[in-house]
């Protein structure tokens, strides 16, 4: 049984830093995430420290990407966001070429931040607006207006250029003619990267309840799939490249930190719910931000589920994760990098998918159609859940 791709599993050069805090959780919002416990923030910091100290890991080897999420890295005190970063600089050699990003709410960016943030080396910022309608920022209970969202967005591009933000469409009663508004501000502005999903509602939330009691509706799915692909013909014009389902860039600002999941290139992840994938094993930590802390304090190791892949695993999410992607995969590519002719196995799904109009072949690469990337889910559980025969 093969147990590692040729030249065994590569270091990783990617990492993660969860940050639970938050102003308030948002009714949609099934994220690791405490709201009004900013007391926790220095044993946190503590905790994160003492996780990225155990990382081993080559110190000749330099990361390439580095990404802050949560919850909302901002809400950190500005010390304990400077000293949270710099820990990352002190412990791993960086390159000159990384991707450093930090998320961050509209509400938080001043020009005190935004210094702070470019004196650490931070060089991508990623805002999560979700709405520039008022009525449906209030829906999604955020905490910024449109104007401030409008402001915060072109003030951040000045000081960091590479600016990515998120929007959300289908959120009850919200209309094509709505929807189509917020990507025309969308595309007017001088953001780089834009993330676009569709509202779901996640067991445990209070929207799944709101929806359960008839308070929310969700939206017809034909207007879901008019939404859909409206994103994608407003945002093309506008210059972007649909890249990913749900990601669109402008030229050269594809996300790498994101790239590096999707092609199973190896990451570290530090936080609580942070999921890592190392030496062929993912190893997840323990959701709750106050059992994580303690865990980390009392025996430096919240990891609380540590699954080894085998190298069919490995290869079905290397295909499912890369058929989200636009390009697609390229089968003779992927054979190469396994070691063994996988495409074989994936053959009878293939077909399958050709049969249902949701694949095509697109310059020597298998790739989703128009049709496939409303049903990419689909596609995706079909590679994932396939009968395996483990290699």
């Amino acid at each position: 049984m093969n147990s590692a791709p040729p030249g065994g599993w590569p270091t990783p050069r990617s990492l993660y830093i969860h940050v639970p805090f938050c102003r308030h959780r948002c009714g949609y919002c099934n994220f690791s995430v405490v709201a009004g416990r900013d007391d926790l923030q220095g044993r946190f910091l503590h905790a994160a420290e003492t996780e990225l100290a155990s990382i081993d890991h080559p110190a000749d080897v330099p990361l390439e990407t580095v990404y802050l999420g949560g919850g909302t890295p901002t809400q950190l005190s500005m010390p304990r966001l400077e000293r949270l970063i710099d820990s990352v600089r002190n412990r791993f050699q960086i390159a000159d070429t990384v991707e450093f990003t930090v998320e961050a709410n509209p509400e938080d960016i001043t020009n005190v931040l935004l210094d702070m943030l470019v004196d650490t080396g931070v060089n991508r910022l990623s805002l999560g607006v979700q709405s520039f309608d008022n009525a449906k920022l209030r829906l999604l209970q955020r905490g910024h207006t449109g104007d401030q969202a409008i402001d915060s967005v072109r003030r951040a591009c000045e000081s960091i250029a590479n600016v990515s933000i998120d929007l959300i469409f289908g959120t009850s009663g919200e209309t094509i003619e709505q929807w189509n508004e917020e990507l025309r501000i969308a595309s007017t502005l001088p953001i780089r990267h834009i993330s676009t999903y569709s509202l779901t509602y996640e067991k445990g939330t209070q929207f799944w309840s709101r929806r359960r009691s008839g308070e929310l509706q969700e939206v017809p799915e034909d207007t879901d799939i008019a939404m859909y692909r409206q994103c994608r013909r407003r945002l093309q014009a506008a210059g972007f490249e649909h890249y990913e389902i749900s990601s669109f860039a402008r030229p050269s600002a594809r996300s790498r930190h994101n790239s590096a999941y999707w092609n199973g290139q190896g990451w570290y992840a530090v936080g609580p719910g942070a999921a890592r994938f190392v030496n062929g094993a993912r190893h997840v930590n323990h959701r709750s931000p106050t059992t994580y802390i303690k865990r980390v304090l009392d025996g430096g190791d919240a990891t609380i589920e540590t699954e080894v892949i085998s190298l069919d695993q490995h290869a079905r999410e290397l295909a499912a994760f890369g058929i989200r992607q636009i390009d697609g995969i390229d089968l003779n590519v992927l054979n190469e990098r396994l070691g063994y002719d996988f495409a074989s196995e994936l053959q009878p799904i293939i077909e399958s998918c050709f049969t249902h109009k949701l694949l095509q072949h697109h310059a020597g690469r298998i790739r989703l159609t128009p049709r496939g990337r409303l049903l990419a889910d689909r596609v995706e559980m079909q590679i994932l859940e396939w009968p395996e025969n483990p290699k």
